[in-house]
Formats: structure tokens, C-alpha cells, sequence
């Protein structure tokens, strides 16, 4: 327990500052409190990963969708409530058996290189995301059903469809999905990852890789998407985009007035801000999946559900959630996030009971205990091999590991944690080589997703095949062809109501089967000083500054 107890130190410490830094008045600027102005040059401090592409298309993690939604628009937008919005696509119509969809395009909008977004741009970017060179995951992922893209004029596409998929329009609201120039893009990789070309408030004008990105206002911006409360271009002349891992680092610089933006704060941090007057909160948990632990199941030792259920009972991650949060995240009990309204919850399955798992170990085959206490079998050791992504995971959340590393081996369990940066973390998840074993046995991997469908792709078994890049989403390695069947069949519906029903059945089975212990909501938090409008979308929760003016 000391190592948890030095990385929670490590927080509150970080933390701390933040809150010192809050104390007293301060200037008009400072507070917010002041007239906004037209132009000047927001700063963003980011303490996610930097991505190695700019173009989401690639890959496709949250780093990039955070940075590419202020050059990149995509299709259609989703508000608050979950209801698809028009944006690039003005109108859609879906055939009746689910396989044809049309949508109409807004006239008029060009990409800044002054290329036309038409039908043909459209079918280019769809035929981009999948084609397996572009190594795409979760824009890939999210048109795959899609077989042909046929340009009917120029402002109507149609999609031919292989199967119905009624999550089309969601996979289409994310920024891994959103629309580039085709000239852009016939540039070659290098290059479109470099400054991606769009159709959004801002474009890459400079990318010094580890210092900041600067984006420059886009004059001719036309679209008015959702979140847009004006027509023409931003308030703002330009953003820097900064990249400042440390969450001290980050705190200190917006308090200094260094920055205007920053996320990933601490807990402490966002107790403070909201303690006072000078910071703005903005709260904006991400769709689709919950955090949460995953057990893989396709090997010893999760390949038992017993031993599975024995990890959820002895874990007893309820305290360190709440001491280490400090009420900025509330436990939740279901796959889904909670901005899904078709989320299934069930907290009765994840209590702590010590001697019940004492007793599935048991009953599992591991009753054996070494000198070191932990449990054996056969010679082999309980040991769960865990990656953590620094990237990805605050220190609360890491020393909420390090808490139940040390609570399930009070039953035996040996978890090894392993930190690592994104890159080395993506490649401890890669698929094994033919015959081979997973390099883990327990992950949180957080993946962001529109609406429920996101339970198709973390938890059928299509998901344990690799998408072209590399990458595969069901980590659990879950294969139950009665899931497979429930959340095919809600793929093929539109009927809101029976859908719902299938998602609940499909969630009550990952639930029930423990292949998860669910955390809580992906934590997505900003703390904004000295700007006013500052708002984040409703498909993604990434910030877009369409409406952003600095006060003065």
C-alpha cells in the first residue's frame, strides 16, 4: 500500500496547488468578470497524450477528437438529450428495410482549401476510413456496415448498406468519423496527419510536435453547426494548443492566466473550482461506455466466472472512489454511461464480501496458498497482469488501482500493475500472435462511442477481431453467442422501445457474467478562467470554442 499511498499523496499535492493558487481576488480578466473582446489567442493546455496524427480518421482515440473538433465537423450533431441533429447532412430518410439511407447535404459549405463538400467528398472520406491502410479503429468501426456510397447528385449521398444499423447516424456525429477534403486527403498520410483539412472554425496553420499545435480562425466559416450561436467565423483570432502533461503544471499555468483551459484537472482541483468564483467547471462525462475494469476472459485466470466474481467481491472499490474523488465521480453500476438513456444498472452484484470469494476461489481450484500469500494452483501463481495508461488515467485513478491491488490480495489475487505511455499501453493490448495469450489479464480501457451501440462493439464477439489498426475493442474477449444475438438484433431495429429492452438484456448478461467491475462515467472535465462560451458537444463532450471570447 505505500506505493497507492505516495501516488494519492502525489494528487492531493497537485491538487493543493491548484487550490492555493485559487485563494484572494483577482482581475477582471482573471475572473471572467470582465467585457468579452473580439479576437486575441486562447490558450488550451491538454494533459492527454499527444496524437501522433491529426487526423482522427487514424487510429482514432479521444486526443484527437478533442483536438481535431475545432477544424473537423462531422455529418450530423446530437444534443444534450441524445436527439441527432443536422449539421453537415441537413436531412436523411432510411428505406424501409433499413438498408438504403439518403442524406442531403447543406449547400453551399466548402473545406479551406476551397474544395466542395458534396457527395463525392462524402464518398472519399467513407472509403477513406475504410480502406485498411488508413488504419482506422473507431471510425472504422462505425461504417462498416456501410458496402457502397453511391454520389446520387451533388447534394445527395445515398449508402448502401450490407445489414441495417440503426446506430448509422450516432457512429456518424463523431469526430472519428468527420469530413475531410478529398484533396486533403489525396496529399498522403504524412502530410493529412500533419494539418487535416475541414470545414470547421479553425485550421492547422503550425504542429510543433511536444510543445503545441496553433490553429488559425477560418474566415469563411459558413457552417453554423450545432453549438454555433452566431453566424459567420469565431470570436477568437487564434488558438495554441499546448501540451503540458503534468496536472500541476496545468493549474499553475491557469491560474497565472498562462492559459485559459485545461483538462484532466484532479479532483481537488475541480472542488476548489467550484468552491469559488475565479475558475469555470464545466462537467461533460463522455457517452457510450463507463470506466471500468475488464477481465479477460479468454484465459486463465478470468476464464472462470467464479474467479471473476471473486476479483468484483474482494476489489471494494466504493471507498477509494469516494475518498479519492472527493465527490467528483459517483460510482456506477452498469456498462453504459449515464448521459445513455438506455443504461442498466444493477448495484447488487458488485458488493464486497471477503469470504464469498475466499469460497469461489476455493470451489475455482485455488486453494492453495504460497508463503508470500497468494493463491496457487497447479504451481501456477493467481497473478493478474494489469497495464495502466498514464496518459489516460489521472493519479486518483491510478492509486484507485494500486487500492485494489492491495484489497483483492487480501484473498489472494497477485495484481501487477504496470504504467505505461499510450503507445506501450496500446501495444500490451495487440492481439496475440496465432495460438498466442493476451500480454493481460485486467484493463481499464476507456472507449468513447455515441448511444448504446457502443455495447456491440465492446462486448460481441465481432470485437475481438482487430480492426485495421491493430486495435481491438473488446478486451474482455467476451463470446456469448446470446449477447452477439441481442445486440445483433438491436442493430437491425429503429423501435426505440424494443431496443431498449434488448440493450438491458444484453447489459444485465455482461453484468451478471462479471466480466466488468464498472467504475464510473469517463471523466471529462474543464476548467476554463478568462473566456466566457466555452461549450462542449453533445456527441462526443470534447469543447468546441466556436462561441469563445476572452474577457478583458
Amino acid at each position: 500500500m505505500a506505493k497507492a499511498t505516495s501516488l494519492a499523496a502525489a494528487a492531493v499535492a497537485a491538487s493543493l496547488l491548484l487550490a492555493a493558487c485559487a485563494g484572494g481576488g483577482g482581475d477582471d480578466a482573471a475572473t471572467g468578470g470582465g467585457e468579452p473582446v473580439e479576437g486575441g489567442t486562447l490558450v488550451y493546455a491538454t494533459g492527454d497524450a499527444e496524437p501522433t496524427c491529426l487526423d482522427p480518421h487514424v487510429g482514432g482515440n479521444y486526443p484527437q477528437a478533442l483536438i481535431s473538433t475545432q477544424y473537423l465537423e462531422p455529418l450530423v450533431g446530437r444534443d444534450a438529450a441524445g436527439e441527432i441533429q443536422p449539421w453537415l447532412a441537413t436531412d436523411w430518410e432510411v428505406s424501409e428495410d433499413g438498408l438504403t439511407w439518403d442524406l442531403t447535404l447543406a449547400d453551399g459549405i466548402t473545406f479551406t482549401d476551397g474544395t466542395p463538400l458534396d457527395a463525392e467528398a462524402v464518398k472519399v472520406n467513407i472509403e477513406h476510413l475504410q480502406d485498411p491502410d488508413t488504419a482506422s479503429s473507431t471510425g472504422y468501426l462505425g461504417v462498416r456496415k456501410i458496402e457502397e456510397v453511391e454520389p446520387v447528385d451533388t447534394t445527395h449521398v445515398r449508402f448502401h448498406l450490407s445489414e441495417p444499423d440503426s446506430a448509422l447516424l450516432e457512429s456518424l456525429s463523431m469526430q472519428w468519423t468527420a469530413m475531410q477534403s478529398p484533396a486533403g486527403i489525396a496529399r498522403g498520410q504524412d502530410e493529412n496527419c500533419a494539418a487535416p483539412i475541414g470545414t470547421g472554425p479553425f485550421v492547422v496553420a503550425e504542429w510543433v510536435p511536444q510543445q503545441h499545435v496553433v490553429l488559425e480562425r477560418n474566415e469563411d466559416y459558413a457552417t453554423h453547426g450545432p453549438e454555433a450561436d452566431h453566424d459567420g467565423p469565431a470570436h477568437l483570432e487564434r488558438i495554441e494548443w499546448r501540451f503540458l502533461p503534468d496536472p500541476a503544471t496545468r493549474g499553475a499555468a491557469l491560474q497565472s492566466g498562462e492559459v485559459h483551459v485545461i483538462d484532466n484537472p484532479e479532483p481537488q482541483a475541480v472542488v476548489s473550482a467550484e468552491a469559488g468564483e475565479e475558475i469555470t467547471h464545466i462537467d461533460a462525462p463522455r457517452p457510450g461506455s463507463v470506466n471500468r475494469i475488464e477481465l479477460n476472459s479468454s484465459q486463465p485466470p478470468f476464464d472462470d466466472a467464479r474467479v471473476r466474481q471473486a476479483f468484483v467481491y474482494s476489489a471494494d472499490v466504493d471507498p477509494g472512489i469516494e475518498a479519492l474523488y472527493q465527490g467528483v465521480a459517483t460510482r456506477s453500476h452498469s456498462p453504459l454511461s449515464s448521459v445513455e438513456p438506455m443504461g442498466y444498472s444493477d448495484p447488487s452484484l458488485f458488493v464486497t464480501d471477503l469470504e464469498e470469494a475466499e469460497r469461489l476461489l476455493e470451489d475455482a481450484g485455488w486453494d492453495e496458498v504460497d508463503a508470500e500469500g497468494y493463491r496457487v494452483r497447479d504451481g501456477e501463481r493467481l497473478t493478474v497482469r494489469f497495464p495502466v495508461s498514464t496518459n489516460q488515467s489521472v493519479a486518483a485513478e491510478q492509486a484507485l488501482f494500486e487500492q485494489v491491488q492491495a484489497n483483492t490480495g487480501r484473498v489472494g489475487f497477485e495484481v501487477v500493475l504496470t504504467p505505461l505511455d499510450l503507445s506501450a499501453w496500446y501495444g500490451a493490448l495487440a492481439a496475440p500472435e496465432d495460438g498466442g495469450e493476451n500480454t493481460y489479464e485486467a484493463v481499464s480501457a476507456p472507449y468513447t462511442k455515441v448511444g448504446p451501440d457502443v455495447l456491440r462493439t465492446l462486448y460481441h464477439s465481432d470485437g475481438t477481431v482487430p480492426a485495421p489498426s491493430g486495435y481491438f475493442a473488446n478486451l474482455s474477449q467476451v463470446t456469448d453467442p446470446e449477447i452477439d444475438a441481442l445486440l445483433d438484433e438491436a442493430a437491425r431495429l429503429t423501435d426505440p422501445g424494443r431496443r431498449a429492452e434488448l440493450y438491458e438484456e444484453a447489459q444485465r448478461r455482461v453484468l451478471e457474467g462479471y466480466y466488468i467491475l464498472p467504475l464510473y462515467d469517463q471523466q471529462n472535465h474543464f476548467l476554463t478562467r478568462g473566456v466566457e462560451g466555452v461549450t462542449t458537444l453533445g456527441t462526443v463532450s470534447t469543447p468546441t470554442f466556436v462561441n469563445a471570447r476572452l474577457t478583458s
